[in-house]
């Protein structure tokens, strides 16, 4: 197995896309660290699952990324348990729609805490252990929303947008250390936090559940169809191979045409 001997830490995995990845990633044999909320036994299902398919190591940690202490205190653990992160991936984040005068204050300041100041955190923290090892894969889960813009998604857009710079940012200083950074972008993805956002997505443009899908969700993608997460972990699985060595600073979509226009 390729991954073998090396640690990833994916956040937000518990579910969904990040789960995803994670499964992706262990069945290439890299031990995991998986973080995010949920039901306690099946976190410990899907962790017990995953050792399974790596035949390495899986933990769970539930630090809370809006958390600065929290994300130092999971790196920490990482290293004492796992010898540092090879593989990082950014991936948890949040939603929230609502009409930017009504937008709660609150839900700004978690938005962008979440989905895109823990990565600023987890990649200062990844990037000296990449260094020392000359090797590291930095990942970041945006969106289609880091590409173009929706109505009601303030919050979330200019989170995405950031990400992204961000992740360029770092891939220039990495550059030279054997470290790559990327971002992959997929269009909409059936998860529950795709499954969440609806309600509060009737609400805001008046519509039924099935308006919400086909005219809003699905409208701006060609194919007509969700993205799996299954194509997204494909995507975040190959850029840990050698033959990605040379992506680094991109930003690659996976969103059925949708930003082709």
């Amino acid at each position: 197995m390729r991954l073998k001997g090396k640690t990833a830490l994916v956040t937000g995995s518990t579910s969904g896309i990040g789960l995803g990845i994670a499964k992706a990633l262990a069945s290439e044999g890299a031990n995991l660290i998986i973080n995010g909320f949920g039901d306690a036994a099946a976190i410990e299902a899907e962790r017990a699952a995953l050792e399974g398919l790596s035949g390495g190591k899986a933990s769970y940690d539930d630090a809370d990324l809006t958390k600065v202490d929290a994300i130092t205190a999971m790196f920490e653990r990482a290293d004492a348990d796992m010898g540092g992160v090879d593989i990082l991936v950014n991936n948890a984040g949040t939603q929230f729609v609502s009409p930017i005068e009504d937008f709660p204050v609150e839900k700004w300041d978690l938005i962008l805490a979440l989905n895109l100041t823990s990565a600023f955190h987890t990649i200062r923290h990844a990037v000296p252990g990449m260094r020392r090892k000359g090797w590291g894969r930095i990942i970041g889960t945006a969106s289609a929303h880091s590409l173009v813009a929706s109505p009601f998604k303030s919050a979330y857009v200019a989170a995405k947008h950031g990400l992204v710079g961000m992740t360029k940012a770092v891939a220039l200083e990495v550059a030279d250390a054997g470290i790559t950074a990327n971002c992959i972008s997929p269009g909409y993805v059936w998860t529950p936090l795709v499954e969440g956002q609806i309600p509060d997505t009737m609400k805001a443009r008046g519509m039924t559940r099935e308006q919400v899908i086909n005219d809003v969700l699905l409208a701006g993608q060609p194919t007509k169809q969700f993205v799996t997460v299954e194509q997204v972990a494909a995507l975040a699985s190959f850029l840990t191979r050698d033959e990605a060595a040379n992506i680094t600073g991109a930003n690659l979509s996976v969103d059925g045409g949708w930003t082709a226009a």
